[in-house]
């Protein structure tokens, strides 16, 4: 899977030292070169990557238990890792990270499904990856898809991130990668196909909606609900859970921007219609995870309730600012401060939101640990899940957002979001060069204290020392924000 190809040098940003310190600056880019070669060397599955290692690398693990042959795609895995080296290639202009992007676009090729997305993982083992329907089966000529899985995955950002260091990786290439090139296309075809009429999309996708399909306008109560789960199929529901519509609207606007296409724009600027129209009403005026066709708030998982969510609503107070900043258009702007005058009305005692409110009484839910009975009381709730989320650092977040705004107006907000790392250094960002330097072993690896999943479901987690893709991937962030910042007149 190794991609070795002319790189246009016109598309890096060569660093040279201006001002900071040159002996932080030089360690910064010798324990960026470490760390990225033990990583690709000894990490890397055909140039992808799960969440975490054990520090012998005898155990492997996603979101779930993963073998020698699979790589994860869901962040942190493949993709966020194939980000990380792409900034350091900007910075430095050093190859070696710009050959571990091109690899983990390879890998994420590879994986692509017919349908268009990702699955949440690859295996690249042969008898495994026959489970699967590929987009490379299609264009070999097999059009029988019999028992394989060809489910495009919306959910935990997970074909949003992979298609995104696709299109930036084609940006860098030029376009000039026919392989590279020719997945986003296919996939970016793929998420305008999937977006309902009403502009919203669903969890995940295998088929494509009719789009002359008729839909309900306004959000709206449903008359009765069930407080116990009815195991119904949710997957075809117009999502918000885990921010599903908020990711493809970024990936519409960095298509759009890539390509001019202004098909892009107008699916980006469809799904912020809908999520006016999906706005509840007083005295609710935010919104819930997820909607069925007659746009009433429904059931997903057996924790995931009928209700407003003080969760995701900041993803979609996120992704209208956004709309705005690009677009100008103050129909982005007009459901914001009714959302958050609920927000600030519904906090905890502890400044905390709720991840769940009851529909019309507004009343805090959560669930029963192992029972999973729907409750009022926060005494015994499950843990792998969160049932209370920051509430007052996120309002404030968006107030100061909507201000600027206001004050100094979007353009400039614009203009920041278009360099990928701000501000000015200091003697606090010399001393976390430092730091991380010194956390690196002279393998090159970052060992900490972690746990791994067990081989049996139901068995404790153990502990033990390990290797995560989150730590490599901050890190490297960390140090190519230094380089950047000091190359800066």
């Amino acid at each position: 899977m190794k991609r070795l190809i002319a790189i246009p040098l016109t598309c890096a940003l060569f660093a040279v030292q201006v001002g900071a310190g040159e002996t932080e600056r030089q360690q910064a880019l010798a324990t960026m070169q470490s760390m990225t070669r033990f990583f690709q060397s000894e990490i890397a599955t055909q140039g992808g990557y799960l969440w975490q290692y054990s520090h012998d690398l005898t155990r492997r693990e996603g979101e779930g238990l993963a073998t020698e042959s699979m790589i994860w795609v869901q962040p942190p895995g493949t993709p966020a890792v194939g980000m990380a080296y792409l900034d350091a290639w900007e910075a430095t202009g050093d190859s070696l990270y710009l050959q571990g992007a091109l690899a983990a676009a390879g890998a994420l090729v590879w994986g692509q499904l017919a349908s268009g997305g990702w699955d949440y993982r690859i295996n690249f083992d042969p008898a495994a990856s026959g489970r699967w329907y590929y987009r490379r089966d299609v264009e070999a000529g097999d059009t029988d898809i019999g028992e394989r899985r060809d489910t495009s995955i919306f959910d935990d950002n997970v074909s949003q991130s992979a298609l995104r260091l696709l299109m930036r990786v084609d940006a860098q290439l030029e376009q000039t990668d026919d392989e590279i090139h020719g997945a986003v296309q296919y996939a970016l075809r793929s998420f305008l196909q999937a977006q309902y009429p009403n502009g919203a999309w669903p969890q995940r996708f295998v088929e494509f909606p009719d789009p002359d399909e008729p839909f309900v306008g306004d959000a709206r109560y449903p008359e009765t609900w069930s407080r116990e789960h009815p195991q119904a199929d949710y997957r075809d529901y117009y999502t918000f859970n885990d921010n599903a519509i908020a990711d493809v609207i970024d990936v519409m606007l960095e298509a759009h921007r890539i390509y001019g296409d202004d098909s892009f724009r107008d699916a980006a600027l469809r799904a912020g219609d809908f999520m006016i129209r999906a706005q509840m009403p007083e005295p609710q005026p935010a919104w819930a995870q997820q909607y069925n066709h007659n746009m009433e708030p429904a059931w997903a998982r057996r924790f995931e309730p009928p209700s407003i969510t003080g969760g995701e609503s900041f993803g979609v107070l996120r992704a209208l600012l956004d709309l705005h900043i690009e677009t100008g258009e103050p129909r982005f702007l007009e459901p914001i401060r009714p959302a958050i005058a609920w927000a600030r009305r519904s906090l905890l005692p502890d400044g905390r939101l709720a991840r769940f409110y009851e529909l019309h009484t507004n009343t805090p839910l959560y669930f029963v640990r192992d029972t999973y009975e729907l409750t009022y009381s926060d005494a015994d709730m499950p843990t792998h899940y969160a049932f209370k989320v920051g509430g007052l650092g996120r309002i404030e977040g968006v107030e100061n957002a909507l201000q600027r705004i206001e004050q100094e107006g979007r353009q400039v907000l614009l203009a920041e979001r278009r360099q990928r790392f701000r501000g000015s250094l200091s003697a606090e960002d010399d001393e976390q060069v430092r730091t991380i330097a010194a956390a690196m072993d002279e393998r090159g690896r970052f060992v900490e204290d972690g746990t791994m999943r067990p081989d049996e479901r139901g068995q404790p987690r153990i502990e033990m020392q390990v290797i995560r893709c989150r730590t490599f991937v901050r890190n490297l962030q960390t140090l190519t924000r230094y380089v950047t910042l000091s190359s800066a007149p």
